[in-house]
This record gives structure tokens, sequence and C-alpha cells, in this order.
């Protein structure tokens, strides 16, 4: 059992900076998720955790142990790579034992944690096998049977799955969440899905420029985002958000999508605005709070639903809708699923 903590992060390459004031506790056995976009500094944070990268400014603790200038190999960590990192010319078990025979570990104390990893991730029947004759997820299981053996205070996982197939990623998410359930460790995981973030963790951090927009669970940075990135970040389609003019308010109400529509236990001043409401809060059913009648430029059918892509008064926006309604001359909302920012994109709530 371990805890993390960051104080004062900064990292800069040259002139680019990467990480900024980064602060954040990590709680015991908690599978923290790092997600933003490209560039962001996820993989960065978690190679400065391994030892891979050097901190500028500030302190990485472990269990308040100060790890800024221990070796690798010292901090206790074990990282899953994006691309496996498996020796071809060794098999699953060589190269699951691999980093315990460099510590001269005991060949029995090596074997039991081989076949216990194996045993865990359902890979006994390939630890005869080299690299070359798995597939992508059979090999990304050696990559964290490999860390799974080192019995590490922390893992990291640096987008594991982004090699792999839809189906293969969706399993792979089951398993790793089974994994952390059963083995009870501390693990941050780097992703830009937000598939894997909503699924996979106890917490999000969400990222942007180096900065955090946000830490909450799932749930929270859902229902409760702190601003319009988070709020369309998180989501699919994402959420659409709507600039609204001082022009476009009177008596406390906001014109939106034809409709005087008043935000619930907010008074709104003669401000600019932005308007946010997720694409599967839009119905077809005659008892919505507020109605409208979409222009419709497009539909995607997935299946179980669909998406609508509608433009009304130079605005387009997208509803997520089940594949068993029909769209047909009204659409409607309620004011309760409706989301208000301020001109800078923070969030005003109600």
């Amino acid at each position: 059992m371990a805890n993390i903590k960051f104080t004062g992060v900064h990292k800069s390459f040259g002139s680019n900076k990467i990480i900024t004031d980064f602060n954040l506790l990590g709680k015991e056995d908690e599978f923290l998720v790092l997600v933003g976009p490209s560039g962001c500094g996820k993989s960065t944070l978690l190679r400065m955790i391994a030892g891979l990268e050097k901190i500028d400014e500030g302190e990485i603790f472990i269990n308040d142990q100060k790890i800024n200038e221990l070796h690798p190999s010292k901090r206790q960590t074990a990282m899953v790579f994006q691309s496996y990192a498996l020796y071809p010319h060794m098999n699953v078990y060589e190269n699951m034992s691999f980093g315990l025979k460099i510590e001269k570990r005991p060949k029995e104390e090596i074997n039991t944690k081989v076949m216990q990893a194996a045993k865990i991730l359902k890979i006994e029947e390939l630890l005869e096998r080299k690299p070359k004759q798995l597939s992508g997820g059979q090999r990304q299981r050696v990559a964290i049977g490999r860390a799974i053996t080192r019995n590490p205070k922390i893992f990291l996982f640096d987008e594991p799955l982004s090699n792999l197939d839809a189906a293969l990623r969706a399993e792979m998410r089951v398993e790793i969440s089974k994994l952390h359930n059963q083995i009870k460790t501390n693990m941050i995981y780097v992703t830009h899905d937000q598939v894997e973030a909503m699924t996979l963790a106890d917490r999000i951090v969400i990222l942007n420029h180096g900065n955090i927009e946000q830490v909450g669970t799932p749930e929270e940075i859902y229902n409760d985002p702190a601003n319009v990135f988070v709020a369309q970040f998180i989501g699919t389609p994402k959420m659409n958000i709507l600039k609204v003019s001082q022009e476009e308010i009177s008596s406390n109400q906001i014109n939106f999508l034809g409709n005087n529509v008043k935000i619930p236990n907010v008074n709104l001043e003669k401000k600019n605005y932005f308007i946010g409401i997720r694409p599967e809060h839009f119905s077809v059913s005659d008892d919505s709070e507020y109605k409208f009648e979409p222009k419709i430029d497009l539909i995607e059918n997935l299946g179980n639903e669909k998406i609508a892509y509608i433009k009304m008064n130079n605005h387009e926006i997208s509803a997520k809708i089940s594949s068993q309604n029909k769209i047909e001359n009204q659409m409607g909302f309620n004011s309760k699923d409706i989301f208000l920012f301020n001109e800078n994109g923070e969030r005003i709530k109600s």
C-alpha cells in the first residue's frame, strides 16, 4: 500500500514548459487516470515518477519518501509501455523473469513470482512462446506480468492499449480493472482515451498544457465539469457549447434554440456566456420543458442509438437518441440539463 504526492512539480524542455506547478495527492490503492490531449504532459509525469526524466523543480514523494534523486531501480515502481518492450529472443517466462534475474533474486523466488503472475493473467500456457508467436493482447499481458513480478508499490501504465484493436481494448480494460481489484496496488494510468478514463478510474486528473483542469471521480467529472474544456473533453459526442451574447439575455432568461430559458437559481447579468448541453440530454418525447424544431443535416446510425447533427440559427449541435425513437418535427430539453459558463469558460453553478 502506498500513496504518492506531487508538490510544486515543474518540467520544461528548453523554453517549452510541459508541467507547471503540479500538485496532487494520490491515495492508497487508488486507480488514478491522467487524461488529456496529446502534448499535455501526461507521459512526462509518468516518466518523472519512474525516474526516466529529471524534475526541474518541486518534489515527488512515495509514502513520504522523497524520490527525486532515487535511482529508478530503487523507486519500487513498475512501468508498462505502449510498445510492450519485450525482448524478441526471449520466451514469455524469460521476459517476465528478466528483471528479477538482474536483481539476482533466488531461482525459487523468481519461479514463484512468474507463475503467480502468469496465473493472475491467465497466460500459463504461453510461457514457452516467443513474442512473435503472441497476439497484441497476449503481448500486453506479458508486459503487465513482467511488472507484477516486481511486486511494485506503484504500477505505471503509459497508454498500454493504444496499439490494440477496439475489441481487444475493451477486453483488456476489463482485465486491468480486475487486476487492480485483485492485487490492491496503486496504479497510475495515462491515456488520451476518455472511455478508458471513465471505465477504469477511481479518480480522473484532466490535464491541459501541463495544468490540472479538474480532479474527481468519473461521475463528478461528467456531471459537474469545472469549465468548458472539461465539459467538452468528457462525453461522446462532446458537449454542445454555444456562445450567448448579452443581447440574447432578457428578464433573467437566455434565448436558446428559439426558447427563452430560465436557468435555475442563477441571476443572469448583461454579459457574454457559454451555454452547454450534452447530446444525450435532448429528447423526442412530448414531456420536455422546452421544445424546438430541428433542421437535421445528417444522422449517424450506431445500432442501439443514433446521432443527429442539427443546424440551428448558425449553430451546429448534435443530439444522441435511441434508435427506437424517430426524429420527426420536434425535439426537446430541460433546464436542469443545461450547463452555464462565464465568458472565460469557467462554470457558473446554480
